[in-house]
Formats: C-alpha cells, structure tokens, sequence
C-alpha cells in the first residue's frame, strides 16, 4: 500500500496533542526531538518562534485535528518551498556526511585488506620464508606510499567487525610507528627501514610456545624469561630473511627502555638504535590499549598519559612528545563528552588540528546505522568537554557507540577535509 502523502499546517493551526515531524537538523531548534506530541502552550510559542511557513505533523498520531486556517479562502495549490538559507545550509551538511561516511568506509575497507595481507605474511614467516622478506617490502611499500603521498594523512580507529587476532597488533605498530615518523620528517627511505622492523619486530614469537603466548594468567619467572628470548630468537630470523642491518636492530631493541630497564641487553638510550627508540614507544602504547585480556586495556587517552606521567624516562623524550601530537589530545577509539553534554566516540584525528577530530555522536532519537558524524573543524562553537571511560557513560549511550575492545588503526591519506 502506498505511503500517504506529508501533512502540513500552518503555526496558526497548532494546538495541544498535535503530533508534529519537525524537518529541520537537530541544531536548528531547541527541543529534544524531532518528531515529539505537542504538551503545552509554551511548546507551541516555541513552534511559532521558529518562524516556518507550515509544520508536518502526523494525524495518525495526533490527539485531535489541527485548529481551523484564520482566513477562509479557498485552498490554492501548494505550490513548491523556495529554498532558504537554512534548507541550502541543512543539504550542505548532508551532503558533506555522506562524503565522510564513504570515505571512512574505504579506510575500513583498506585496513581489511592490509590485515589480511599482514595474515598472509605470518602464514609465509612459517612456510616459505624465503618468501617473506619480499612480501612485507611490498605491504610497508605501500604503506610509505599513502603516507608521504599528502599533507594530510588523518589516522582513524576502525569500526570494521573482525577478528582479534595476534597479527593486528604488528599491523598497528606499523601504521603508528609509520605515522610517528612521519611527523618527526624521516624520509621515505627510512620510513621504509622503520615499516619493516616495526611489521617484523615480534617474529621471534614465532618460536615461543603458544601457551606462553596465550596464557591469560601472570607468567611465571622461568615463563617470564621465555617470553624475552623473543627479541633474540628474532633476530635469528632476521639473519636468515637477510633483512637490512637497520631492521634487525628494531627487531632485536624495540623492549629496549631508555633508562637502561628494558631487554634483552638493557641498554640505555644513546646505545639504543633512532628507529628501535620509536618502535619501543608505538608498540608500548598498543600493548596498554590491547593487551591479552580485553578487561585490562587502557582507553588510547588513559594509555599516553600514563606513558607520558609515570614512564617517560623509559621512553626518548623527544620522539614521546611527537608520538602525542601525532595522536592528538583525544587519541581515536577515545570516548568523549562534547561542549553541548552529548556523548560521543572520536573516529579519526588531524595531527594539525589536535583539538577538532572526526567523532561519531549518540542521539537516541537517531537510528544507530543513521548515527550523526560530526567534523569538528567544520564545526567552530562545538568542542570537547572531556574524555571519558567506558564506565561514566549511560548503558545505552555505551552500546550505541560500541567502542571496540580490540583497538585497531588505519590511515586515510587524503587530504581533502
């Protein structure tokens, strides 16, 4: 059966228990809701304020009829609305949310295909590993490629639905360490070198049992050692793939702390390798964010700060401090309270604009899979009041934005904001 057509009365007709359809966005009037029952008179002075030629409202839904049209002419044709200022600006934004929307999805669909490919390298480190050394060459080639491509590589947390498997924490450190050190200026050269030792620094896992890996208990003394041996037994491979000199050092140094506390040599920070310093501090915070248990993660704004508070000596000073103008004061996947006291969950951040990211908005009035996001730089009297925990939001707030418990990262390098 078809749909009947729209409803429409002029402000003169309201009264109480109409049911009104408001088509304006939900910044351009100051009730609740779009679509609501009208309770009281001040409800309809503040219709009428709103200074619209006509109203949509629902008699299906409604009470009673509207009141009677103050004049008695005969109904003319509706004729179309002119378009006005508001309507032109209310398809802008339209317009500009699509736009993010697909782009995001390319970015969630690229990290799907890079997971899939770093899937297939772990699958050749035990097969073929002749074969290896070519295949991540080729997945951090293309990594380099995006990120030096443009000035405006944005770094996203990404929503894809996947599994929480182990090879997503090298894919992270790879993106992360990528990004670090593009903003510290290395050259795509060296970005490569950084790529590789990064993708590869735990292949010394490869030969750890896996109920050391895995096991969700602490580990004992002797278990503890085991697990460090990683670092050397990479390194072994290392030699074996015939990696550059350069990868093998990250590989072999990324536990090495700068205060001398780290493994397998503890060694301090002027004997520790400029790119194994910047693996330490990504793969550092992605196992705060990620770790074994999903229940003792870090949110990304709780994980800098603690590294930045109570374990900076570990870290280099300089590289740190990079790191978090590269995530930003609200770190993607954080969960934050806007200025106007609605909840929200940061998608994506500009390292030029640390105070204005990409972040989607609970509305209960919205559908989930029609979710508002907002671009705070298009947005100048909006901001963030704080970052939160998962705990301080309401339940259904918590579950309408359904922040990941595997935190995982990707690039989008357009620049085109």
């Amino acid at each position: 059966m078809p749909a009947s057509a729209p409803a429409y009365i002029e402000p003169d007709q309201l009264c109480i228990g109409l049911y009104v359809q408001l088509e304006l966005a939900w910044w351009e009037h100051n009730f609740a809701f779009s679509n609501f029952k009208i309770k009281d008179e001040g409800q309809i002075k503040a219709l009428r304020a709103l200074g619209l030629e006509r109203l949509r409202y629902d008699p299906a839904r409604s009470d009673c009829p509207p009141l009677e049209r103050v004049t008695a002419s005969a109904p003319a044709p509706i004729e179309p609305a002119k378009p006005n200022p508001e309507e032109v600006a209310r398809q802008q934004r339209a317009a500009k949310l699509s736009a993010l929307r697909k782009r995001l999805a390319e970015v969630d669909r690229k990290f799907v295909q890079a997971s899939q490919q770093v899937k297939a390298l772990n699958q050749t480190l035990r097969s073929r590993p002749e074969d290896a050394s070519k295949q991540a060459g080729e997945i951090v080639g293309s990594m380099v490629e995006a990120l030096l491509g443009g000035s405006g590589a944005v770094l996203h947390s990404i929503n894809s639905k996947v599994a929480e498997d182990s090879y997503f924490h090298s894919l992270n450190v790879t993106v992360l360490s990528l990004m670090l050190g593009r903003q510290l200026g290395l050259d795509s050269e060296d970005c490569h070198i950084l790529g590789m030792g990064a993708l590869l620094h735990d292949i010394g896992k490869l030969d750890i049992p896996s109920k050391v890996l895995l096991k969700p208990e602490p580990l004992t003394r002797p278990e503890q050692q085991l697990l460090q041996l990683h670092c050397e037994f990479g390194l072994r491979t290392g030699h074996k793939l015939m990696l550059d000199d350069e990868v093998l050092r990250i590989i072999n140094e990324h536990h090495e702390y700068c205060d001398g506390s780290g493994y397998p040599r503890q060694l301090s920070e002027a004997a520790i390798g400029r790119l194994s310093r910047l693996v330490c501090i990504t793969n550092q915070f992605d196992n705060l964010c990620n770790p074994l248990n999903p229940r003792d993660g870090l949110s990304p704004h709780e994980a800098l700060a603690l590294m930045f508070k109570q374990y900076s000596a570990r870290f280099d000073a300089v590289a740190l401090k990079a790191f978090i103008r590269c995530m930003g004061v609200y770190p993607p996947g954080s969960l934050v309270q806007l200025d106007d006291q609605r909840y929200g969950l940061i998608l994506g951040m500009n390292p030029s604009q640390p105070l204005k990211p990409t972040l989607i908005v609970y509305d209960a009035g919205v559908p989930k899979h029609e979710a508002l996001i907002l671009d705070l730089e298009q947005e100048p009297r909006l901001g963030i009041a704080a970052c939160l925990r998962p705990s301080q939001l309401p339940r259904e707030a918590l579950e309408y934005l359904n922040p990941r418990q595997q935190l995982t990262y990707f690039v989008d390098p357009s620049n085109s904001r």
